[in-house]
């Protein structure tokens, strides 16, 4: 139990402007463990940033939400994140759980030098003056590889290239030692040279810190030789869950075997043999209403009961957890 630092269970979120038979999440129960990275894979549409908005208290206020999200810090006992109220969320939000957004230029401040808004996460956590907190901000410069340190602490957002940017979100996430950074997507506008980057540092930050890692991505690629698990979503699920090398070696759900397989290039070991597999159809609201498996009608191993009941998850020896009536076929 103490190992693990974040315990979901149940968690169902609806949001106001759907109809309430499709949850944006639905049942979703994950365990991240001190000092863990994982990868959340999936589409577009599969409940990844709802989930880490869920971890954060920042969905919106009309949302519905059901389940629990356990949280157990080295110095707080285990408590209900769902339980909290608004000032209990700031008190650990960007302090104890931090986040990176895809789109760095969206999150900082235009009118703020970079310096200053690094140095502001620090004054709302830790009191004193913005400008007081410089010589710690530098530091968190260097500490993500940007060696012009004077330059990118007196700039302003636009004044900085891409990779830059990422970097300084990167620094700014990691300013009060958050014990997890979940990176939502930190490299989808990046080309794959900065991408690498981007992975290689959160790595380093993880193994010098300890901080654990959610790292939200589509592409399985980035999470080769990085993550330490791989939970798949589909259609606001959870389909598989496993330890990372035996994910991309024998994927068993359906649909994380075709996500593999469509990977730019080979993933993780997985080779593609003959025609490239195609994942039929797209995900519609009627399909996250059947009473089968949401993903069916797209499924190239589906057999009869799949229209009949969702299944339930499996737990198999090797850490292993699969949603699916013909996993591994």
């Amino acid at each position: 139990m103490d190992s693990q630092m974040v315990q979901a269970r149940g968690l169902t979120v609806s949001y106001a402007s759907a109809a309430p038979t499709t949850p944006a999440l639905a049942e979703v129960t994950l365990d991240i463990g001190r000092g863990e990275i994982i990868g959340i894979l999936g589409e577009s549409g599969s409940g990844k940033s709802t989930l880490a908005l869920s971890i954060l208290g920042m969905l919106p206020a009309n949302t519905r939400v059901q389940g629990s999200i356990f949280f157990q810090t080295h110095a707080q006992p285990r408590r209900d994140l769902l339980q909290f109220d608004e000032s209990e969320w700031q008190a650990i939000r960007g302090a104890k759980i931090s986040i990176i957004f895809q789109e760095p230029g969206l999150c900082l401040s235009p009118v703020m030098r970079v310096g200053a808004q690094i140095g502001e996460v620090l004054r709302a956590h830790r009191g004193g003056k913005t400008g007081s907190h410089q010589e710690l901000v530098e530091t968190l410069l260097r500490r993500v590889r940007l060696s012009d340190t004077d330059r990118v602490y007196r700039a302003y957002p636009h004044q900085l290239s891409g990779g830059e940017l990422h970097r300084v979100v990167i620094a700014q996430a990691l300013a009060c030692s958050p014990e997890l950074m979940i990176a939502d997507e930190p490299t989808r506008s990046l080309d794959a040279t900065l991408q690498a980057e981007v992975v290689d540092l959160l790595r380093e930050i993880n193994q010098k810190s300890g901080t654990a890692i959610l790292f939200i991505t589509h592409n399985p690629a980035l999470l080769a030789g990085f993550a330490n698990r791989v939970v798949v979503m589909y259609a606001g699920r959870i389909v598989e869950d496993g330890p990372a090398a035996q994910v991309f070696r024998r994927p068993l759900h359906p649909y994380t075997k075709a996500l593999l397989q469509l990977a730019p290039g080979p993933a993780a070991g997985v080779i593609r043999q003959g025609r490239l597999l195609v994942i039929p159809g797209s995900l519609s609201d009627s399909d996250r209403r059947a009473r089968g498996c949401v993903f069916e009608p797209r499924c190239f191993a589906r057999t009869a009961v799949c229209q009949e009941q969702f299944p339930d998850p499996v737990a198999l020896e090797d850490g292993r957890q699969v949603s699916c009536f013909n996993y591994g076929n």
